[in-house]
């Protein structure tokens, strides 16, 4: 399915939506995001049977953040650079972090700015080894954005997330794995085969217990342990009422491998 600056494919269980503008790197645009809403309501639509979800990037780039064609141009007046965020750009990542499903992130070249913030988003990073990340914001006066100031230090700690971003330095795949910011690194050429395997292999287990577990993860950050404690017991009520569940105990008392159908 093509939308604008953005292509969804979907292959069984596991969705693939790339951003596709590879001229700039994939650089994000209205119209991008725009496309990117249109192609998340298809990953939504229950009659589509998508239980997996990879973002990834054409052509050379996963994302090198903002497409600033056309910005710094306002005569001097006082542009509010932070407008697009509340309309664009954050109801996009509140979709993808509320995603019903296990949300992969195939990093395939350059995350920057913004990419970057996309790039961490996804429940496993995997990434290519001539990938690399970076902080730039600083490189244009703005300040980090799409909700890296809350994930990195998260990630990383504090130290090294304000490293990154006051220094804009490029942080290769392989120290972003020394530093637990991403789960694997692959040769460039085994990326794509690699991210199918990781995402067959969730888009096939209990998706409505995958769900939830990153529902409780997302929370965790913000909750206290008790009440970290009473979200556990309400979800595990609910993942305790699938189908999924009943079929787990079945499969384990006959000895046989699980066939999950995510409901």
């Amino acid at each position: 399915m093509e939308f604008e600056r953005a292509r969804l494919d979907i292959d069984g269980p596991v969705a693939t939506l790339t951003l596709n503008h590879p001229e700039v790197m994939n650089a994000v645009s209205m119209e991008m995001l725009g496309g990117l809403m249109k192609a998340l309501d298809q990953v939504e639509n229950e009659s589509n049977g998508v239980r997996c979800l990879v973002m990834t990037g054409e052509g050379r780039g996963f994302c090198t953040g903002a497409n600033l064609q056309g910005r710094g141009d306002n005569n001097g007046g006082r542009a509010d650079a932070g407008s697009a965020l509340e309309t664009a750009y954050h109801p996009f990542l509140r979709r993808l972090r509320n995603l019903p499903m296990p949300f992969i992130t195939s990093v395939n070249g350059p995350a920057a700015g913004v990419g970057m913030s996309f790039a961490l988003m996804g429940d496993l990073v995997l990434c290519a080894k001539s990938a690399y990340f970076l902080q730039a914001f600083r490189r244009i006066g703005l300040v980090p954005d799409g909700g890296s100031t809350w994930i990195l230090p998260r990630l990383v700690g504090k130290a090294r997330a304000m490293e990154l971003s006051l220094l804009g330095e490029k942080l290769p795949a392989e120290t972003a794995l020394q530093w637990g910011l991403v789960n694997r690194v692959f040769d460039d050429a085994a990326l794509k085969e690699e991210t199918k395997k990781f995402a067959l292999d969730l888009a096939n287990g209990p998706t409505v217990s995958l769900g939830l577990i990153r529902q409780l993860y997302w929370e965790s950050t913000d909750n206290s342990y008790e009440e970290q404690l009473n979200l556990e017991r309400q979800l595990q009520r609910t993942a305790g009422a699938s189908s999924d569940f009943k079929e787990g105990v079945r499969a384990f008392l006959e000895k046989r491998p699980a066939q999950f159908r995510g409901e």
